[in-house]
């Protein structure tokens, strides 16, 4: 048996179903199916802010620019024969007057008891979306306004608006309730709308090099190309695991394979790992692949990319102030060509450490008593885990203008090709690179391994450390090896997370703001009601 949701017991709730069913018997449509909307309040603002000819007296007698918006209602006082109000819609928000005389509501019969000002004055609540057709002109104080001549009710809402100092001031409340969020926040509409351009940018300047967008599946039977643990799930029709991708590499090489030379991905990516102002379990990610190009082609494709974004939106490649992961602001600029560094050298360049004349030992003991790392994790470690475990903790928080970090031991990735250098060849050192701003991590590149024979010793190397209980290791991908046995050309790949990418362009310090809608905990909050 079911229960009344809790705000069935609201005054309000309850105050607006009963003006919903006064609506009705008045023979008005609160939920009609359409509206013909021919303009968005920004564009009036664009088109008209500078006309100054037009007046009050002058949209009475019908003589100014005639328009037809819709929005949600957000402001209302009644004052004599006028009653003035604010209605917002996507783009922003322009004042309206309704007044006494000349204003009709759609639908209602103009020998009905109740009229026109009065129906708006008690039917109408704040947060009801209107349609609204009427005459332009300026106030006094020199204010945009539409003097209504018809008014229709396009949906009544049953639940009011909260206010937005007092209801909209947790942040937890402003992730479960984005729809509120949304409503209240203008410039929340504005960091998502940028997300957007951001998107459409990265696509434009991909399709502008003959990168071809596809689509690889979520689904997967064996999931692999990056160390995370995944989700598993169920597909009943087969009866069997089924796990959600931690990466779109895989797949994407095997296009390569097929003879598609450019490719990229841009899609939802999912790791069951920790929470933080930079880690959602869901995340977007692109990924791209390039035959015949190597890691040093990938930077300039990388550097290009941000800078490109960064002139469309700005005018320029200084993002002025961001706040990196430490709270301390930074003047960022994304001018090319950016520094680049091997992870050796970060180490000796902000660490003061020479990792070439330290035994494992040494980095081990380091790690213990000088940072805060899982001992377990620093005892068990190889050299190679060992060397990236000193970068990240005496290195990476220094890297706040663009760096390419390049050169990574081969135990951080078994999908990268061998250094062509012989002595970081012998030393075990793969074409990889990570790039770094505001001492995040943004992308991670290599030349991609297409040797086989390695491949398969590498992916055979990661299968036995999943079995020996490394969530975040590989498993043994056969369909991969056999694919890249048919023959993968010279190839550089790269992924982007395209939500800190964002949060770098919007400066905003947390993931969850640039995510419509982050995972959270179950909604503990409580339907929020107007003060």
């Amino acid at each position: 048996m079911s229960t009344s949701p809790e705000y069935h017991q609201f005054e309000e709730f309850q105050n607006r179903c009963k003006k919903l069913q006064e609506i009705k018997d008045l023979n008005i449509e609160p939920y009609p199916h359409k509206y013909d909307v021919e303009v968005s309040i920004k564009d009036l603002h664009s088109q008209f802010e500078s006309e100054s000819s037009w007046h009050f007296d002058d949209a009475m007698e019908g003589t100014t620019k005639y328009v037809s918006l819709a929005g949600r209602l957000v402001l209302f006082r009644a004052m004599g024969k006028n009653a003035f109000g604010q209605i917002q819609d996507e783009t922003g928000r322009i004042q309206v007057i309704f007044n006494r005389d000349t204003t009709k509501v759609c639908g209602l019969d103009e020998n009905s008891e109740v009229k026109p000002i009065k129906f708006i004055e008690k039917k109408i609540d704040l947060g009801d979306i209107l349609g609204l057709k009427g005459h332009l002109f300026k106030t006094q104080k020199g204010e945009l306004t539409v003097f209504v001549k018809e008014a229709t009710l396009l949906c009544k809402s049953l639940l009011p608006l909260p206010d937005k100092h007092a209801g909209l001031s947790d942040k937890g409340v402003r992730y479960r309730k984005r729809h509120l969020d949304l409503i209240t926040s203008p410039e929340v509409i504005q960091t998502f709308q940028m997300r957007s351009k951001i998107l459409k940018l990265t696509r434009d300047y991909l399709s502008n090099l003959s990168f071809m967008e596809v689509e690889t599946p979520i689904l997967q039977n064996i999931y692999g190309g990056a160390e995370a643990a995944p989700f598993v799930t169920h597909i009943n029709a087969l009866d069997q695991k089924m796990y959600l991708r931690i990466a779109l590499e895989i797949a994407l090489k095997k296009l390569i394979v097929g003879g598609l030379e450019r490719v990229f991905e841009i899609g939802k990516v999912f790791r069951n790992e920790g929470i933080d102002k930079t880690h959602n379990p869901e995340f977007t990610m692109l990924e791209a692949y390039a035959s015949y190009l190597d890691y040093n082609d990938v930077m300039v494709i990388i550097e290009e990319l941000f800078a490109f974004i960064a002139i469309e939106l700005f005018g320029t490649t200084r993002l002025g102030t961001r706040i990196d992961k430490s709270g301390n602001e930074h003047e960022v600029d994304l001018k090319t060509p950016w520094i680049r560094m091997t992870m050796k050298d970060a180490i000796k360049t902000y660490g003061g450490l020479d990792v070439d004349t330290m035994e494992d030992q040494e980095i081990k003991d380091y790690l213990l008593n000088k940072t805060e790392e899982n001992p377990e994790k620093v005892r068990t470690a190889p050299r190679g885990k060992l060397i990236a475990l000193l970068f990240e903790n005496v290195a990476e928080h220094h890297l706040i203008q663009p760096h390419h970090i390049l050169d990574h031991p081969i135990e951080t990735t078994p999908l990268c090709k061998l250094h062509r250098n012989k002595k970081e060849r012998d030393e075990r050192i793969v074409e990889r690179f990570e790039t770094f701003i505001l001492g995040m991590e943004f992308c991670n590149a290599y030349s991609e391994l297409n040797d086989p024979i390695l491949q398969r010793q590498l992916l055979e190397d990661q299968a036995a450390k999943r079995d020996q209980g490394d969530e975040e290791a590989n498993p043994m991908d056969e369909e991969f090896i056999e694919a890249i046995c048919q023959g993968m050309p010279p190839c550089g790949g790269f992924g982007i997370g395209l939500d800190r990418m964002s949060m770098l362009f919007t400066a905003e310090t947390s993931i969850r703001d640039v995510l419509f809608f982050p995972v959270m905990r179950p909604d503990e909050t409580k339907v929020l009601t107007s003060t």
